[in-house]
C-alpha cells in the first residue's frame, strides 16, 4: 500500500461515485469509497467506509478509520450530493438547509479533515464534484443550483490558499448524466398552483434530455484524467450540454443566453 496512491470518494455506493471508485481500484490505485450503509456495497473490488458527511462525527470516525487502514490520503474525491426540485418560493428553509447540509457543509467537513493530512504529507489533490447547474442556474432547481454555485466559489478560493502546501483542488461540472441521483432528487412538499405550467413544462425538458444523455463512466473517465494530469486545471465540463451552456454563457451577450436559456426550459 505504501506505493500505491489513497483515494477516498464520498458518496460511492452507486452512479458517479461508484464508477469511479471502479476506473481507479481496476488503474492500481488503493481505493476507499463510502456510504451510509457501506455492508451493502462490499464486493465492488474496492473498500468502504461507513460516511453521513451530514455528521461530525462520522466524518471523523471515517477519517480515522481511513487513516488507520491505509495510514495516508493522496487523493479526496467529493462526490457525495443531494437533489432538489421545485420552484425558489415552494422551497421551504428546511429542505433548503437539508440541500446545503449534504452538497456544501458535506464537503467542507471532509475537506477540513483532509487538508492536514495532505500538508503534512507534502501534497495532495482534492476534486470537487459540482455541476453544469453551479455556473449556469436552472430554473426549477434554484436551491440545488445555489448549493453548487456555493462549491464553486469555495473551491476556487481554496485552490489559491492550499497550492502553496502543493495541494491540487479542481472541479468537475458534470451536464446530465443519467444516474439513480436524477430520478431519486426529490420536488417541494408545497406546489404552488401559479408555478404548474412552467414546473411540467420544465420538468419534462428534464426528462426527455436523459434518454439521449451519458452514464456515469464519463464522469470517472473524466476524473481519472485529472488525476493523471501534472497540472490539473481549476475547472472540466463533462458532457456536451455542459461545454455548450457554459460557453453560451461566457461568450454570448447575457440577453441572447437568457433568450436561448427559455428556449431550452420552454419558459
Amino acid at each position: 500500500m505504501a506505493n500505491r496512491q489513497v483515494v477516498l470518494i464520498t458518496g460511492a455506493s452507486s452512479g458517479i461515485g461508484k464508477a469511479t471508485a471502479g476506473i481507479l481500484a481496476k488503474a492500481g490505485y488503493c481505493v476507499f469509497g463510502t456510504s451510509r450503509n457501506p455492508s451493502s456495497n462490499e464486493g465492488n473490488g474496492f473498500g468502504m467506509l461507513e460516511l453521513d458527511v451530514c455528521s461530525d462525527d462520522s466524518v471523523k470516525t471515517c477519517f480515522e478509520q481511513l487513516m488507520n487502514k491505509a495510514g495516508r490520503l493522496d487523493i479526496l474525491i467529493n462526490n457525495a450530493g443531494a437533489g432538489f426540485r421545485g420552484a425558489i418560493e415552494e422551497s421551504g428553509l428546511e429542505e433548503t438547509w437539508s440541500v446545503f447540509e449534504v452538497n456544501f457543509f458535506g464537503l467542507l467537513r471532509t475537506t477540513k479533515l483532509a487538508l492536514p493530512i495532505m500538508r503534512r504529507q507534502g501534497g495532495g489533490l482534492i476534486i470537487n464534484i459540482s455541476s453544469i447547474v453551479g455556473r449556469v442556474a436552472a430554473p426549477y432547481s434554484g436551491i440545488y443550483s445555489a448549493s453548487k454555485f456555493a462549491v464553486e466559489g469555495y473551491t476556487e478560493a481554496l485552490r489559491y490558499e492550499v497550492a502553496q502546501f502543493g495541494i491540487k483542488v479542481s472541479l468537475v461540472e458534470p451536464g446530465v448524466i443519467v444516474t439513480n441521483f436524477n430520478a431519486a432528487a426529490p420536488y417541494s412538499r408545497e406546489e404552488i398552483p401559479a408555478y404548474n405550467r412552467l414546473r411540467r413544462q420544465t420538468k419534462e425538458r428534464i426528462g426527455g434530455a436523459y434518454g439521449t444523455s451519458p452514464g456515469p463512466e464519463i464522469v470517472a473517465r473524466a476524473i481519472y484524467r485529472i488525476i493523471r494530469s501534472k497540472k490539473p486545471r481549476l475547472r472540466y465540463l463533462v458532457g456536451r450540454d455542459a461545454k455548450v451552456a457554459a460557453r453560451g454563457k461566457r461568450w454570448l451577450p447575457f440577453f441572447w443566453f437568457e433568450k436561448a436559456a427559455r428556449r431550452v426550459f420552454k419558459i
